[in-house]
Order: structure tokens, then sequence, then C-alpha cells
């Protein structure tokens, strides 16, 4: 069973998320103060996080990400926000995250959203992909150049494997956020160009050309 832990402080949006996640199959561990997600840190392994980025305490969803980051760069994270500003969105993709969604939102919305990363993240596959000096293992979600591990966030390996599995196909930004974020993603294209260029500086001889006014591809 899958563990998904969830930092939101307005408690009766706290349990009504809790419910619908147990409904969906998920073993829930829900707080509504960002310092007691902190302590949780040290104790187990989680497969999914939900953290509201502004919290009553003195911890905020972003302290909360720094620590995550510290020890796991691909366990997926969704930031919640009742802000919708650009500045939040970025702030959170450059600290790792992989989805985000503003308040006020639909739970079922929600639990879209987390079905659609679990499948992403945790799918299982029987293959590898070779491509330059990197491998990568399908079945575990893992990139090597020359056995050394590139640790890569969830939606940076998504996007991988979108080029890999179509080289010399050019993408336009708009198709790779359905693509990667999913169908229900709405915001800014800016978060593309961050996720290649995060890409590119982890994996260097990875040969994404930028098509200007368009996109991408793998060649």
């Amino acid at each position: 069973m899958y563990k998904i832990c969830l930092v939101e402080d307005e408690e009766d949006l706290n349990h009504l998320i809790t419910t619908y996640l147990k409904k969906e199959g998920y073993e829930v561990v829900s707080f509504t103060k960002g310092v007691d997600a902190l302590e949780y840190l040290k104790t187990g392994e989680v497969h999914l996080w939900i953290l509201d980025i502004m919290l009553k305490d003195s911890v905020s969803g972003y302290d909360i990400i720094k620590e995550i980051r510290t020890t796991n760069q691909s366990v997926p994270v969704i930031f919640t926000s009742a802000r919708d500003q650009d500045l939040d969105k970025i702030i959170g993709l450059e600290l790792g995250s992989d989805d985000y969604i503003t308040k006020p939102y639909s739970p079922k919305e929600l639990i879209l959203r987390v079905n659609n990363m679990m499948k992403r993240v945790y799918a299982t596959y029987s293959k590898k992909i070779k491509y330059e000096n990197y491998e990568i293992d399908l079945d575990k979600r893992l990139v090597y150049e020359q056995d050394k591990e590139i640790v890569l966030t969830s939606l940076e390996y998504d996007l991988l494997l979108l080029f890999l599995e179509n080289r010399n196909q050019s993408f336009s930004r708009d198709t790779i956020l359905k693509k990667v974020w999913g169908e229900d993603y709405f915001g800014s294209d800016r978060v593309v160009d961050d996720l290649v260029r995060r890409l590119r500086k982890k994996m260097k001889t990875l040969h994404i050309n930028t098509i200007y006014g368009f996109g991408y591809r793998l060649i």
C-alpha cells in the first residue's frame, strides 16, 4: 500500500482530503503543523507528499520540501496554496516539487492528480534504455552514467522518458505540459523551459535541441 503524507493546516480540509485518499486505497499520515511533518521525515518511507505552502506555524511547505530533498530527490511532491502566483509555482519547481494546485480546489481534482502521479512514478516496466553513456532502468526509474547514479526528480525523469521514447520528434511546450504534467495542468509554459534547463544541467551530454518559438526535441 502506498503511503501519502498530507500537510494541511485547515483541519476540515485536512480531514476531507484524508477521507478521499483513504477511499482510493492509500495509507494516509496527516499533519496540521509543519514542525510535526519535519519530525515525521525521520521515521520511514513515504511515496508522495502533499504540502500546503503557507502553514500557521513557523515551518512552511518550502521548509519541508528542502528537508525532503536533502535525503530523497525522487519522491513526488504536490504543493497546494491559496495564492495563484507564478512566483510561487516557480519557487516550488526550483525546490523540486512535481505539481501545484491552487485553493480552492475540488478534492476530486486533487485525487485525479495524485492517481496520475502515482501511476507515472510507480508503474512497472521491464526494460532498460541506453543513450550515449547513460542507462535508464525503467523498472526502478533510475538513471546511471557509467554506473554512477544521476538523481532526477519525478518530473525530470518523466520528461527524459518522453524524449527517449520519441527521439527526433519535436514537441511543443504545450504538448510537453500535457504529457508530463497531465491534461488537467493549468499554468505558464515557462515551467517547461525550467525543467529542460534542470535536465540539461544534470545530464550534460543529453542532446536536447531548442526549437525557438515552439519547443524541444531530443536527437
